[in-house]
Order: structure tokens, then C-alpha cells, then sequence
């Protein structure tokens, strides 16, 4: 069981309303922010900022920040996150070709070398300690500007925040993110884990 039991949907009306964005991301409101509403101020301002993170701002596509998203909870282990993003990136338009080969984005054909630089700094930024350098700012710099730049860091951040979030509590995933999970991700070995509802 998770280390903290979700609410109702129902229980806090105001995360309920701002919750709606979710059922266009995902087709649902997810359990984490089921288990946030047991203190409103924290899950209503959790999905604001998932709201200004996520907008789509211009060429850091809405895809892309879910593929950012992905490589993000990789880093950090969060099978949680990892099939959130995967579901999402595919509900937002990525192309069947990325999703089906996003474990080797630094080398398959299907990912342009703008994306091979968003996503190598989504996994510098994740790792603990951080490893964004010299050489992965030069990159960036070739093909993003700072606005976009710091849309992507919003996205890593985010997503810091959510891995830890769910892999401490063991958020329980609900059954359209394990489809998704199994769908892009059971060939390269992606398991619930403890994200399975029934042990912690």
C-alpha cells in the first residue's frame, strides 16, 4: 500500500476543477495528486505550476517536454513518473517511432540532434550530483535559446519534485499508466514496482 492513502476526487473541490487539466494529459487525475489535496494548499498549488510548466510555449513542444519528463524520472528510478510521461508524450503527439525507441534517444534516427540536446540535459540535470557542464550549455546554446532553456529546466524540476514525491509515498499507478508503461517501456524491462497498490 502507498505510505499515504489518496482522497476522494471529490474531497477538496477547488483541486477537483484545476484537477480537470489532467484528464487532458493523461485521461485521468493521478493518485499523487489524490494523496496531495489531504493538505489543498499543496495540491492546488502543485498543479498550477504543473499548468505554467507544461504550457506550450513555442518550440519546446508539448511532446518534448514529456519525453524531457521521461528521461528525467529514468534518471531518478520513478517507474511512476516514467509511465505518467511516456502516456503523456503519447497523448500529446509524439511520434510512434521516438516512443517505441526512447531508451536509445541519444542514437536512433528518430530523435533530432535539438532533441538529443534537450534530453542529454534533462539527464545531467537529474543526476545526483547535478551534471550540467560547460559542454552540455554549448550544445544547448546551438539549438535553444534561454526562454526555451528554462522552460526545459521548469519540466526537470517538475519532475524532481514528483520523483520523489511518488517513489516515497509508493503512489499506487493506476491502470491506464501501467498500459502505457507495458506498451513503451516492458521491453526494455519497465516493472510497477512498488508502485503496484498492494505493498510498499
Amino acid at each position: 500500500m502507498p505510505l499515504v492513502t489518496p482522497l476522494s476526487a471529490a474531497h477538496d473541490l477547488e483541486t477537483k476543477e484545476l484537477a480537470e487539466f489532467f484528464n487532458e494529459t493523461l485521461g485521468f487525475c493521478p493518485n499523487s495528486v489524490l494523496t496531495m489535496q489531504r493538505r489543498p494548499a499543496i495540491s492546488k498549488a502543485f498543479i498550477n505550476l504543473n499548468k505554467a510548466v507544461m504550457a506550450n510555449e513555442g518550440r519546446v513542444t508539448s511532446a518534448l517536454k514529456r519525453m524531457i519528463a521521461w528521461v528525467s524520472s529514468n534518471a531518478t528510478g520513478c517507474r511512476y513518473c516514467q509511465a505518467h510521461a511516456i502516456r503523456a508524450a503519447e497523448r500529446y503527439g509524439a511520434a510512434q517511432e521516438q516512443l517505441d525507441n526512447i531508451w536509445e534517444y541519444k542514437t536512433h534516427a528518430a530523435f533530432s540532434e535539438a532533441e538529443r540536446a534537450a534530453l542529454d540535459f534533462s539527464l545531467a540535470a537529474s543526476m545526483v550530483p547535478n551534471a550540467v557542464d560547460a559542454k552540455i550549455k554549448e550544445t544547448l546554446y546551438t539549438y535553444w535559446n534561454e526562454g526555451e532553456i528554462v522552460e526545459m529546466l521548469g519540466v526537470i524540476s517538475l519532475f524532481g519534485y514528483l520523483n520523489r514525491w511518488n517513489d516515497s509515498m509508493g503512489t499506487s499507478l493506476e491502470e491506464d499508466a501501467i498500459e502505457s508503461g507495458n506498451q513503451f517501456l516492458g521491453k526494455n524491462g519497465f516493472e510497477v514496482g512498488k508502485h503496484n497498490g498492494s505493498k510498499y
